[in-house]
This record gives C-alpha cells, structure tokens and sequence, in this order.
C-alpha cells in the first residue's frame, strides 16, 4: 500500500514563494523516481518536476519553472519537496505528488494541493 500525501499549498501574490511536500508511506523501496505535476483548470495534468531516486539521480524541470522551482528529496523522511520562487498567476494550478515504479510500469499520485498565485 503506497501513500503519497501533500502539503504546503496555498493563496500566495505574484512574485511569492511556496514550498509543497509530499511524505510517502507503504512500498517506497518500489519507487524509482518522485516528482511534482500539475493541472490547472481546463488543461491536461503535466510535469512540473521529476527526481529520480538513484544515488547521483537526475532533474528534469519543465521549461516554465526552470530557474524558479527547485526539487529536493530527503531519504531519512522519505519525502520529496518543491520550492517555488518568483510565482505567477499562471502557475495557479491543483499540483499533485507522483511516484513512479519503472520496473512494473506503476505510477502512484497524491490527493492533490491547490497553489494559487494572484496578480
């Protein structure tokens, strides 16, 4: 059983910073790589950010946040975060907590935290 639960959004002005968390419970050993997405209303869900977890593992940012959001992962709690400076309106968006299990081709998702960014 494999629980990934958010934390850390909010309602934040134009220019502001928000840092999301997600703590994952169950199976973590499964997980080759966690990362951050999100859906804003009317559009499809896509990547924000993505770790993987091997030692020396890579980043990839989508090209809206590169410069802007950085994510990061603590072993000991196994929790991935994501901070987020410099925020924009359309950065306003439901971002959801993935985990993804290569091997068996599994992908695990958060609740879902709501960010929303006011010009």
């Amino acid at each position: 059983q494999v629980q990934l639960v958010e934390s850390g959004g909010g309602l934040v002005q134009a220019g502001g910073s928000l840092r999301l968390s997600c703590a994952a419970s169950g199976s973590t050993f499964l997980f080759n790589a966690m990362g951050w997405y999100r859906q804003a209303p009317g559009k499809q869900r896509e990547l924000v950010a993505l770790i993987s977890l091997s030692r020396g593992g890579s980043i990839n940012y989508a090209d809206s946040v590169k410069g802007r959001f950085t994510i990061s992962r603590d072993y000991a709690r196994n929790t991935v975060y994501l901070q987020m400076n410099s925020l924009k309106p359309e950065d306003t968006a439901v971002y959801y907590c993935n985990a993804q299990d290569f091997e068996l081709g599994t992908t695990y998702w958060g609740q879902g935290t709501q960010v929303t960014v006011s010009s």
